[in-house]
C-alpha cells in the first residue's frame, strides 16, 4: 500500500464563529468523503461544538453518509428556524441598519431583561438533530466541547458521557444575547473566551498526534478597523484567538524539546499541527454576517469550506503522521 493510499487517523479542532461555522460544515463534508481518513477526537467550541456534536451523531448512527446527511439537515433546520427568529435580519431591517440598533440594545439591556424567557431556537434544532442519549452511550468519536465557567473563569470541557443539548448551548452561549447556561449548579458562557478551541484534551486523551485546526476567525487583518462595529469585531477575533495561540506556543516549545532530545518522547509527545482555513475570504465578511443564516449564505460558506479542504487534502495528505504542515512558530508566535 502506498503512502497516498494508507489510512490516516486525525483529530479535529473546530473554532466557533456564529453562522461562519457553515464553512466548517463544508470542511467536514469534504473530509468525510475521503475514506483514507478516520477521526479519533474532536475538540470544539461554539459553532464548532455544534458541528462536532452533529457529525458525531451522524457517524454513530449512520457512518460517513450519516454524518454528511446529519450536518446538511442540521444547517437546513437552522436556516428555516431563523426565518421566525428576531435575530435574523430581513431586507428591510438591513436597509434600516437595525444591526446598529440591536448592538445598542444589547449594551443597555442584558438578555435577562430583553429575553426573560431565555428563548433560544438552537435548542429545539439541536434536540431534533442529535440523539444525545445515544451519543453519551456509544459515540464513535471522542468529543471535547469547550465552555467558560462564569464564576471561575476557567475552561470547562464536556466529554462524551456529559453530552447534552445544554452542554452544546453552554459552549455557544454569547453573554450579550443569551442567559448563561446552568449545568449542575454552574453557569457557563461561550467557550471561545477560554479555548477556541482547546487543544490539550486531544493531546492528553487521544493516541493520534495529528491535529487539524479548522480556522474561521482571522488571525491577521491588514486593515486597521475604524468603525465601532469593526473595532468590536476585531477585539472579539483577538480575544477568541488568544487562547489557541497560547496553546500553540506551548506545543511549539514541547515539540522543540522532544526534537532536541531534551525530554523523551514517552514523557511528552510531539504534536503535528495542520490548518484548514480561508483567511483572505473570512477577512471580507463583516461582523453582522455571523448572524446571517440565509440558506444562500450558508451554502456559499459550505462550498468554500469544501473547496479549501479539498485543496488541503491534495497538498498535505501524505504529510499526516509525518510532519506539521504549517509553521507553528511563524503562524502563532
Amino acid at each position: 500500500m502506498s503512502a497516498r493510499d494508507a489510512s490516516k487517523t486525525v483529530n479535529l479542532a473546530l473554532q466557533g464563529g456564529g453562522s461562519h461555522g457553515a464553512f466548517t460544515w463544508g470542511v467536514l463534508d469534504r473530509l468525510l468523503d475521503d475514506e483514507r481518513l478516520s477521526f479519533e477526537g474532536i475538540c470544539a467550541t461554539s459553532a464548532g461544538a455544534v458541528n462536532a456534536a452533529v457529525m458525531a451523531h451522524g457517524m454513530t448512527t449512520g457512518g460517513r453518509a450519516g454524518a454528511k446527511d446529519a450536518l446538511a439537515t442540521f444547517w437546513r433546520r437552522v436556516s428555516d428556524a431563523a426565518a421566525f427568529s428576531p435575530l435574523q435580519q430581513t431586507p428591510f431591517s438591513r436597509m434600516m441598519r437595525s444591526d446598529l440598533w440591536f448592538d445598542m440594545m444589547t449594551r443597555l439591556l442584558s438578555p435577562y431583561q430583553f429575553n426573560p424567557l431565555n428563548y433560544n431556537p438552537l435548542r429545539q434544532v439541536l434536540e431534533r438533530s442529535v440523539d444525545f442519549e445515544r451519543l453519551r452511550r456509544e459515540s464513535v468519536i471522542k468529543l471535547f466541547l469547550c465552555a467558560t465557567n462564569v464564576r471561575t473563569g476557567k475552561v470547562r470541557i464536556f466529554e462524551n458521557g456529559e453530552l447534552s443539548a445544554s452542554a452544546v448551548l453552554a459552549s455557544s452561549c454569547l453573554p450579550f444575547l443569551f442567559q448563561a447556561i446552568e449545568i449542575d449548579g454552574e453557569a457557563y458562557w461561550d467557550g471561545g473566551y477560554m479555548g477556541n478551541p482547546a487543544i490539550f484534551p486531544l493531546i492528553y486523551s487521544c493516541a493520534s498526534t495529528d491535529v487539524i485546526v479548522v480556522h474561521i476567525n482571522p488571525i491577521v487583518r491588514n486593515e486597521i478597523p475604524r468603525t465601532a462595529s469593526d473595532i468590536l469585531n476585531r477585539l472579539n477575533e483577538i480575544s477568541f484567538n488568544s487562547s489557541l495561540m497560547r496553546e500553540m506556543r506551548a506545543i511549539a516549545f514541547v515539540n522543540k524539546l522532544v526534537g532536541k532530545g531534551t525530554v523523551r518522547g514517552d514523557e511528552m509527545k510531539s504534536v503535528l499541527v495542520h490548518a484548514i482555513e480561508a483567511e483572505a475570504f473570512m477577512q471580507t465578511l463583516d461582523v453582522e454576517s455571523k448572524l446571517n443564516v440565509s440558506w444562500d449564505f450558508l451554502t456559499a460558506l459550505r462550498d468554500k469550506g469544501r473547496a479549501c479542504a479539498g485543496e488541503w487534502l491534495a497538498a498535505n495528505f501524505d504529510d499526516l503522521g509525518v510532519r506539521s504542515t504549517i509553521d507553528v512558530q511563524g503562524k502563532y508566535l
